[in-house]
């Protein structure tokens, strides 16, 4: 993969931008000045990135994902991991019927959905799968491959399905390791 040299991302003019980030030159990231992206983040080729999302440290984002931040804005914690086309939306249009629907209908004539979406730390969203406005995953949750999300979940849990459904609980042991990561990068070690 060929990343963006530290210049050439100063260049965007990101709302925040940490060290030692790294973003394909093959993805596509609109909105820049309402985008922060911490230390040590990646974003590989063929993402789509766009509106208000704050990415947290130690965050991988993989081919073909979508992050949809929209206005209400998508929070992305540290150390979570999106696998191949993951997408990520903050508003949705109004499928009933009832309204008009898409981005080339004025306002006035839809009833869209728009909210903040928080995806809590260490969570790791598998392939295919779809996380709907103000679906926030808390801390520690797994998703499994080809998931719809639709509800908030519970910390340290897997789920899996379309609708997704809590299958059990997520082991806790990767805290451990990460107190050591921490330890590790403030003495240099890594």
């Amino acid at each position: 993969m060929s990343y963006f040299s530290r210049d050439e991302l100063e260049h965007f003019e990101f709302k925040f931008l940490g060290s030692n980030v790294k973003i394909s030159k093959r993805a596509s990231i609109y909105d820049c000045n309402l985008i922060e992206i911490a230390d040590n983040s990646r974003i590989d080729d063929f993402a789509v990135i766009s509106g208000k999302i704050k990415i947290g440290r130690n965050v991988l984002i993989t081919p073909q994902c979508l992050l949809a931040g929209g206005k209400e804005g998508l929070i992305i914690e540290d150390f979570c991991t999106f696998a191949y086309g993951v997408k990520i939306f903050t508003q949705s249009d109004d499928y009933s019927g009832e309204t008009m629907t898409n981005s080339t209908v004025p306002t006035k004539f839809k009833n869209e959905k728009k909210l903040q979406t928080i995806v809590g730390r260490h969570s790791i969203i598998g392939a295919g799968s779809i996380i709907m406005p103000g679906a926030n995953l808390s801390e520690g949750t797994s998703i499994g491959a080809n998931s719809l999300v639709l509800n908030p979940t519970e910390s340290w849990s897997i789920y899996a399905g379309s609708p997704a459904k809590k299958i059990k609980d997520r082991k806790k042991s990767l805290l451990k390791l990460e107190k050591q990561y921490l330890i590790d990068i403030e003495n240099d070690s890594i």
